[in-house]
């Protein structure tokens, strides 16, 4: 039983792509790297920089961002190998399948639907909260029966009604965005590409005006004097920074998933990764520069700390706030429709190897898409997002990451020693260094993640199981 759960696929059986009832190969390098853009950049980067920077770094949150940026790089070159030598829909999920076996896979699948499917949520929750907002400004407010979650989650007291019926406007988007999926992932690359011009447009006019009003004694001391506790400021305090702003660098490891519908993965899927977090990070560090430029690092302790920057304009710069709503608007739309994207492609691998019903592999044969698993996806992911409040899903999140982060490190290391002379177009440098501490690294940010997350995950990975082994070892493609 025990070696039946470990058999591995073979790389040689791993489906081309392009074939009937696959999925069709329309991607470049190019619609990639903007599809990892539109996943990496949203809501984090305009909310979580003014924390890092009030409560832990201080202008030195520059820095946060280069170390942030640093641990992603570690697990995006470990991404990048195993996307060349394994070019095939599922990311991480079909790379564990050939490299530890079926119930390692399953684990890392299962896993994966925290980070991807209920990412599209949380994010969706954000944007109902920025479409609400950008209502109200507009003189027309959306009622408070449909415009937020109807549960609420505190620890002290424990679960709570609002009031609320259902969160409209984040199923509504949901729902929008997995239609225009589902009719196929060329339409949706080129939507995206127009949401990532539209938010990085908007950032760079913020950028470019910022830079002419900045007030050098802003960053006066650029790195502020240590508390005396660990993590409130000093080095201490870049270092605690960085763990913060590793949440607003996630999205990259979305690409991996799409391998199948890329026209030359080997080439391709290395390119967007890395160049769409490299991209990603510069645009970063020249915005959490100008933000602590602008106003003081101590003012910055606010949900919009973009907002206060903004104030600090002038009246005359007052139309920048609508322009940047929607930036951000856009910013959280491009990154809804990537992870909804991403947790198909992740079921129609496990269901194309029968661990999960055959309607999660059924192509549509003028979409080219798992059109139906799709629509499934999609209904779920906008029932979660109507009902429940972005808090409870975020540290999900954060945790279906990370494990997804470990699995590859470590899978570049296993990979190596088992099959050492295997043919890699990308090959992770400095190993054994890069796995290995791109591995710890995401271990240890697990273990620093709240203990009612873990029991949160550990249920669902208990669910999890139990479709494994009463559905999917029965059926397992594998094992017939």
């Amino acid at each position: 039983m025990w070696k039946q759960l470990r058999a591995k696929k073979s790389i040689d059986h791993a489906p081309t792509g392009g074939e009937k009832g696959e999925l069709k190969r329309s991607l470049g390098a190019f619609q990639l790297t903007n599809l990892g853009i539109g996943a990496i950049i949203g809501a984090g980067i305009f909310v979580l920089a003014g924390k890092a920077a009030a409560e832990y770094a201080g202008p030195a949150v520059v820095l946060s961002c280069a170390f942030a940026a640093l641990i992603c790089l570690l697990a995006a070159l470990c991404y990048a190998e195993l996307a060349a030598v394994i070019p095939v829909s599922g990311g991480v999920y079909s790379y564990v399948y050939v490299i530890m076996g079926e119930l390692a896979a399953w684990i890392v699948g299962w896993g994966l639907t925290l980070e991807f499917l209920f990412s599209a949520a949380t994010v969706a929750v954000g944007w109902s909260g920025y479409f609400n907002s950008i209502c109200s400004d507009l003189g027309f407010k959306v009622p408070d029966i449909v415009a937020g979650a109807p549960l609420l989650y505190n620890p002290a007291t424990g679960w709570a009604f609002t009031g609320s019926l259902i969160n409209l406007p984040a199923v509504m988007i949901v729902l929008f965005l997995g239609i225009l999926v589902a009719r196929g992932v060329k339409g949706a690359a080129k939507v995206n590409n127009v949401l990532v011009v539209v938010k990085m447009l908007v950032i760079a006019i913020f950028i470019v005006l910022g830079a002419l009003y900045i007030n050098p004694d802003n960053w006066h001391p650029f790195i502020p004097e240590n508390t005396g506790l660990f993590g409130q400021f000093g080095w201490s305090g870049v270092l605690r920074g960085a763990g913060v702003m590793f949440f607003a660098f996630i999205g990259f490891d979305a690409l991996s998933t799409m391998a199948q519908e890329t026209k030359n993965p080997q080439r391709d899927l290395p390119l967007g990764m890395i160049g769409s977090l490299g991209i990603s990070t510069a645009v970063y560090m020249l915005l959490v520069l100008v933000l602590t430029g602008l106003v003081s690092y101590k003012a910055l302790a606010v949900p919009d700390p973009i907002a206060v920057a903004l104030t600090a304009l002038g009246p005359k710069f007052a139309f920048l706030r609508l322009f940047m709503n929607l930036a951000i608007l856009a910013a959280l739309t491009s990154v809804v429709m990537v992870m909804l994207m991403s947790q198909t492609r992740v079921f129609y691998s496990m269901a194309s190897d029968k661990l999960m019903p055959p309607a999660f592999a059924r192509v549509h044969p003028r979409f080219g898409t798992p059109f139906s698993g799709t629509l499934v996806v999609t209904f779920v992911c906008a029932l979660v997002a109507g009902l429940f409040p972005v808090e409870i899903l975020g540290q999900l999140v954060s945790m279906g990451t990370l494990m997804a982060f470990a699995f590859v490190c470590f899978g570049v290391l296993l990979l190596r020693r088992s099959a050492p002379k295997l043919p890699r177009p990308f090959r992770t440098p400095w190993v054994p260094f890069v796995p290995i501490a791109g591995t710890l690294i995401c271990l240890f940010q697990m273990a620093l993640l709240p203990g009612v997350t873990w029991i949160q995950a550990l249920v669902w990975m208990a669910i999890g199981l139990a479709i494994y082994f009463f559905y999917g070892i029965r059926h397992s493609k594998m094992r017939s």
